[in-house]
């Protein structure tokens, strides 16, 4: 399965004027990258892959739509999936890209 285009779509949209900005496929998605660092993707299993503050990860898995990340049989710290019944909304939506945008913002540029 390939990436949802009009996911990919409405993120670009929310993410446009960020500066820093960039898109880059990986993991199978379309990553939306600022200063390189991937903030937040359209993923190929549909909905969002998406990088958070790791001492956030308890906490937005709280929330309804979400799951670990996993990769090699094991959850990343600071990375999570929201199924796409998270991001019909687009405020729902923006939100989600914000906070991938913003934890990107506080890396450093690679």
């Amino acid at each position: 399965m390939t990436y949802d285009e009009q996911l990919a779509a409405r993120l670009r949209e929310i993410l446009t004027g960020e500066p820093g900005l960039s898109e880059r496929k990986m993991f199978g998605g379309l990553a939306f990258l600022v200063h390189g660092n991937m903030a937040v993707a359209a993923s190929r299993e549909g909905g969002l892959l998406l990088r958070a503050d790791p001492e956030r990860t308890e906490e937005l898995l709280g929330e309804p739509h979400t799951s670990p990340f996993v990769m090699r049989d094991r959850e990343m710290r600071g990375w999570l999936r929201v199924e796409p019944g998270g991001v019909t909304d687009d405020d729902a939506l923006e939100r989600w890209a914000e906070i991938g945008a913003g934890y990107a913002r506080t890396l450093p540029p690679k």
